[in-house]
């Protein structure tokens, strides 16, 4: 075999690991990523805010985890209250965890500025 019939068949060999992509982390290995990922997927931004992004039928949680603790983070979503419906009966309790260890997150008081 010839040095350039060599050389192509190491490059040829070398394209479909050239092609992959390194994929993004991985979201099942985060609770907060999970949890950003049911807040949207759950129809969460119909009613609340986070960051300016959302409706504002609901209060704005751009920085709930600074005003509550993780146990009254779950209650609301789970019991509902004022005007929000329960969620207990519709969320698992993995996908609940998930949303309380993202809003928890949400700390930033810098960024709830109200929409014009």
């Amino acid at each position: 075999m010839s040095t350039s019939s060599l050389a192509l068949l190491l490059l040829l060999s070398a394209v479909p690991m050239l092609c992959q992509q390194t994929a993004p982390p991985a979201a099942d290995n985060n609770p907060r990523l999970r949890g950003e990922q049911a807040f949207t997927e759950n129809g969460c931004p119909q009613c609340h805010t986070v960051h300016q992004h959302g409706g504002t039928k609901g209060p704005d949680l751009s920085a709930v985890g600074s005003r509550l603790n993780d146990e009254q983070i779950r209650s609301q979503i789970l019991k509902g209250g004022k005007q929000m419906p329960a969620f207990g009966g519709i969320l698992q309790a993995a996908e609940a965890d998930d949303l309380v260890a993202y809003l928890h997150t949400l700390r930033d008081a810098d960024k709830t500025l109200k929409k014009p």
